[in-house]
């Protein structure tokens, strides 16, 4: 819903004052701060209005008014006005040529953390499931090593247990159809093109062709969705996500767990630029007292992973947006350039 311009400016202002000083806001004191010529009684109607609309509301012990979920979210979305950062002051830990990718997200997720006083989480690229090259060695009778390279290097072993006992010959047999016709390629790819191609061959080695597949399919799965959280600490400090033991349990719960925050992050991945997850109006946030600001980070073009910052609903929203923003971009160029 559109708000008229008077109602927008007082909400603008009561928000940046409560993420201020996390105190209600009164309609005196919004009548020094709006900038707006308007009596008490035109500012209490107004109020009034918003409250109605379900973008503030009063507490009980005092006669000031705080933004809802709500509230924030059309602060956000259209009244807010984010700072300009120079990309060159935010840091150079991102801008280090020759590192492991595994270094630069966990510079990243530091970075966020110290920038923003709040955690900093970055979810790792995904291990694509494709595979550069894959060998067969027999260990024993009907035991077979699945050995399956990854074009970066990267190296994951399966035990397969078979219904034949294989020869070394027919192993490196099946091991050269497999990397002469689909090196290079998904394993989903690789499934849907063998079941009609491996026909020209035995019975029992297209079953063992469909059962690396599988196998490999499946050690690529289990390597996804590495995350990396810095500054949880910091947290502790703030009162709005530590004031009582419940929410400092639902916060380490959520800290411990990480299936949440990892589908919070994986939904994110799936849209451009930077998103803001308020609590009490996503159910992808835990706690109705927190947000969290993300965005996609891309390697050569492509994206690979999220990163972000957790914090508490009431943060300062047009500061965390350019460090996210910023970092996400930094990120990026480091893995593209890497």
């Amino acid at each position: 819903m559109q708000l008229e311009p008077r109602a927008q400016t007082l909400l603008k202002a009561l928000v940046e004052r409560y993420i201020a000083d996390g105190q209600p806001v009164g309609s005196r004191a919004l009548s020094k701060i709006s900038g707006l010529d308007l009596s008490p009684a035109t500012i209490r109607n107004i109020m009034a209005d918003l409250e109605e609309l379900g973008y503030v509301s009063s507490p009980h012990t005092s006669a000031g008014r705080v933004p809802t979920p709500r509230g924030y979210r059309i602060f956000v979305d259209t009244l807010l006005t984010v700072q300009t950062l120079d990309e060159n002051a935010v840091g150079s830990t991102l801008r280090t040529q020759a590192q492991a990718p595994q270094k630069l997200i966990a510079n990243a997720a530091q970075m966020l953390s110290s920038l923003s006083q709040f955690a900093g989480v970055v979810l790792s690229p995904r291990h694509e499931s494709v595979f550069q090259q894959i060998e067969f060695l027999r260990l024993g009778e009907k035991r077979i090593l699945l050995v399956i390279v990854a074009p970066g290097g990267d190296v994951q072993n399966r035990l397969l247990l078979t219904d034949v006992d294989y020869t070394p010959s027919q192993l490196q047999q099946s091991a050269n159809f497999i990397n002469q016709h689909y090196s290079g390629l998904h394993f989903d790819d690789v499934r849907n093109r063998m079941q009609g191609e491996v026909r020209q061959l035995r019975d029992d080695m297209g079953r063992l062709m469909q059962a690396a597949v599988e196998a490999g399919s499946a050690a690529m799965a289990e390597s996804v969705d590495d995350m990396v959280i810095a500054g949880e600490r910091n947290l502790l400090s703030v009162s709005d996500l530590s004031s009582n033991m419940s929410s400092l349990r639902q916060m380490f719960d959520m800290f411990e767990q990480k299936t949440g925050l990892m589908q919070l992050l994986d939904v994110s991945s799936k849209a451009s630029g930077v998103q803001i997850f308020i609590g009490g109006e996503s159910n992808l946030v835990p706690m109705d007292e927190m947000s969290v600001v993300t965005a996609p980070y891309e390697a050569n073009g492509r994206i690979v992973g999220t990163l972000g910052v957790i914090g508490p609903t009431r943060m300062a929203y047009e500061r965390v947006i350019p460090i996210v923003d910023i970092t996400s971009r930094l990120l990026s160029n480091a893995l593209s350039h890497n």
